[in-house]
């Protein structure tokens, strides 16, 4: 028998697709960062759902008010990749009994703070008892038909970007799961990484509106994986020529014995957007970042896949990231 294990989460996502079908209303369904339904010629509904659960998403050090803030920091950066504000959101929650009234109160702290932080009500949701925390979050937004900014766009020729580097995230968690290293000892981006994420909305908002952008994803499950997500939504190859490594976590890197590349690369939990830019309008969409775009590489039709290219030639990135069952 197959279990979960043997599939991974993006072979349950597959199965689930199938299942469900299309109908005509699904103008963006399974396989991108949101999901979009026509309400109009021009008008869709943008919807977007994700969960927390305590055992795999927490880690140690990490307060019930900032899970709760990271469950709404999630949700809202597959909005930020696809250029479009939340207007409204709900909130499930599966509460083991053991919890107590402060508990309660400073999971509610971190909702409410996020939203307000990202400007949109809660405006209902549901409570359940369960065995470990989940607290699962869905976002209503509308955009106009052509301002969604998706991942199977980019063409060849097209320059691959950043909004910020990387590494910090993966760094920090395995400071504080193999090293030990308690939180008050860590440095402060790398604490920031981990405890307080952010989710770059309005980043995403500009460079959907300056319309430089071919095609864009979150990153949430790790740089490589975003990449080869980009890839093979937009049938084209990507060839790297510089891994955006943060300085701290190149330091933890060279202290503790890690490859730097590989915290940049496969890490996750990092809520960066990686999106290709047209070439012609590259300044316009690093302006409206206020310089934080950083180029990372470029669309090819040379090969498919993801490529490092090096003074030696290339060498693949292999499609590895963050992914539920397999971790």
């Amino acid at each position: 028998m197959t279990s979960l294990r043997d599939l991974g989460e993006r072979r349950v996502i597959q199965i689930m697709e199938h299942s469900f079908g299309t109908d005509t209303r699904t103008i963006v369904g399974f396989g991108d960062d949101v999901a979009a339904v026509k309400l109009s010629d021009n008008k869709l509904a943008v919807l977007k759902t994700d969960m927390l659960v305590g055992s795999t998403d927490i880690p140690p050090g990490m307060s019930l008010k900032e899970a709760a803030r990271k469950a709404v920091v999630a949700n809202v950066s597959d909005l930020a990749a696809k250029g479009v504000r939340p207007i409204a959101g709900l909130v499930s929650l599966g509460l083991p009994s053991n919890l107590t009234k402060r508990d309660i109160q400073n999971i509610a702290a971190g909702l409410e703070g996020a939203a307000k932080e990202y400007r949109f009500p809660i405006v209902g949701g549901d409570t359940n008892e369960s065995r470990d925390l989940t607290v699962s979050i869905a976002l209503f937004a509308l955009a106009r038909r052509r301002q969604l900014v998706l991942r199977s766009s980019a063409k060849v020729g097209d320059i691959v970007a950043v909004t910020g580097e990387f590494g910090c995230a993966s760094a920090g968690l395995r400071a504080i799961l193999k090293q030990r290293i308690r939180r008050h000892s860590l440095p402060s981006k790398l604490a920031q990484a981990v405890y307080k994420p952010n989710a770059e909305l309005e980043l995403g908002i500009a460079l959907a509106k300056c319309k430089a952008l071919t095609a864009s994803i979150d990153s949430s499950d790790g740089l490589a994986l975003s990449l080869h997500e980009l890839s093979q939504a937009s049938d084209v190859g990507i060839e790297v020529t510089h891994v955006p490594v943060s300085k701290t976590a190149r330091k933890y890197a060279m202290r503790y014995g890690y490859e730097a590349n590989d915290l940049a690369l496969y890490g996750g939990e990092e809520y960066h957007l990686v999106v290709t830019v047209k070439p012609n309008k590259f300044n316009i969409a690093r302006r409206a970042t206020h310089g934080k775009l950083i180029t990372i590489g470029s669309v090819t039709s040379k090969f498919h896949g993801v490529r490092l290219r090096k003074v030696e030639g290339y060498s693949e990135i292999p499609m590895k990231g963050w992914e539920h069952f397999k971790s």
